[in-house]
C-alpha cells in the first residue's frame, strides 16, 4: 500500500514533523520507490557557509507542495512510494572523510530504494553521489545547472570542495562527459583558463544569457540534443537562479535565470531518462523573511521527483 500526503482538508499542512512534502518516513512504509535524502554538509564552501541548514529549510518550505502537478499532468506520489529518508551524518571537519561517509551511506540506502533525490549541502556532495550513481547505473550523463563550472582541480590544495566535484567525476571516469552539459553559466572567473580547461575535460556549456536569443525552448533542445537517450542525473546549484529569486546561497551571481524560466526548462526535460538529482547550495541564513530560496528549492525538488516518476512509470 502506498502512503501519500495527509489530507490537507483533515490535517493542516503546518502540523506535525516537517518531512519533505509531508511524506512518510521509512518505518511507515513497506518499500520505497523514490527517496528524499538530506546531506547537510558545507565544508567545501569557498565563500559563505550555511548550506548545512539547507535540507531542514527545504523540508519546511515543502509543506506547501500538493498532490497534483498540472504542468506535467502527474500525481508524483500516487503510483510510486516517495519517502523522506532523513539525513546522512558526516563529519564537518574532514572533506575527504565526509565524501567517504556520504558514499557509504548512500550505498546502504540504494539497497532498498530505486531512485534518490538529494537535498544539500554544498556542491561537494555531488562527487560522492555520482560515484554511487556510477556503481548503480554505469556512466550516465550529467545535466548541471549552475552559475559556476565547478571543474577546478583543487582550491587551497583541497581536492574535495564545492568547486571541484565535476573535475573529480571526470578524473575517476564516473560520467559520460560526451553527453554532459553545464547550463546557466555566467559571472566573473579567475582566468579564461577555467573555460579552456573545462572544454578540454569534454563538457559543453549553455551560457545563461543564451536564453535571450534562443528562448526556453532553445535551451531545452540544446540539453536534449546533448543527452539524447542516455540515463542522466540532474544537479541544480540554486545559484543558477538570479539572487532576486534565490538570495539564500553561498556564492550568488547576478544575471541568472528566473524561477519561472528554470521550472519551465526542467519541465521540458520530461522525455529524458532521469534517474536522480540534487538541489544544493541553499543557505537559508542569507534568505529574506519569506524563505524565498527554500521555497523555490522545494519546488525544484518536486519537479525532479515528477521527472523521475515519469521515467520509471
Amino acid at each position: 500500500m502506498i502512503i501519500r500526503q495527509p489530507n490537507p482538508n483533515e490535517i493542516p499542512r503546518y502540523c506535525n514533523i516537517s518531512t519533505f512534502a509531508r511524506l512518510p518516513q521509512p518505518f511507515q512504509v513497506e518499500k520505497v520507490d523514490i527517496g528524499i535524502l538530506g546531506i547537510p554538509f558545507d565544508g567545501g564552501c569557498s565563500f559563505r557557509t550555511g548550506a548545512r541548514f539547507g535540507p531542514e529549510a527545504i523540508r519546511k518550505a515543502s509543506r506547501l507542495l500538493r498532490e497534483y502537478n498540472p504542468d506535467n499532468d502527474i500525481y508524483p506520489f500516487k503510483d510510486k512510494q516517495v519517502c523522506d529518508l532523513g539525513d546522512i551524518i558526516c563529519t564537518p571537519y574532514d572533506n575527504k572523510k565526509a565524501c567517504d561517509q556520504i558514499y557509504d551511506n548512500i550505498i546502504k540506502d540504494y539497497n532498498n530504494v530505486n531512485n534518490l533525490v538529494f537535498l544539500g549541502g554544498d556542491h561537494t556532495i555531488s562527487y560522492p553521489v555520482l560515484k554511487v550513481m556510477n556503481e548503480k547505473f554505469g556512466q550516465i550523463a550529467l545535466i548541471h545547472f549552475d552559475s559556476h563550472l565547478d571543474t577546478w582541480e583543487e582550491y587551497f590544495d583541497e581536492k574535495y570542495t564545492h568547486g571541484t566535484p565535476f573535475r573529480n567525476v571526470i578524473n575517476e571516469k564516473l560520467i559520460d562527459v560526451d553527453s554532459s552539459i553545464h547550463v546557466g553559466i555566467r559571472g566573473s572567473i579567475n582566468s579564461k583558463n577555467d573555460i579552456e580547461n573545462d572544454a578540454e575535460l569534454g563538457y559543453k556549456i549553455i551560457k545563461c544569457n543564451e536564453i535571450e536569443e534562443i528562448g526556453i525552448k532553445g535551451v531545452i533542445e540544446k540539453i536534449k540534443n546533448r543527452v539524447k537517450d542516455k540515463l542522466c542525473y540532474i544537479s541544480i546549484d540554486i545559484d543558477v537562479l538570479d539572487p532576486a529569486f534565490a538570495p539564500g546561497t553561498g556564492t550568488p551571481e547576478c544575471g541568472g535565470y528566473s524561477s519561472r524560466e528554470l521550472i519551465s526548462i526542467l519541465q521540458g526535460l520530461k522525455d529524458l531518462n532521469i534517474v536522480g538529482g540534487d538541489i544544493v547550495e541553499v543557505a537559508p541564513c542569507y534568505d529574506n523573511n519569506g524563505d524565498t530560496t527554500s521555497l523555490i528549492a522545494a519546488k525544484l525538488s518536486y519537479e525532479l521527483i515528477c521527472l523521475i516518476n515519469k521515467m520509471s512509470s
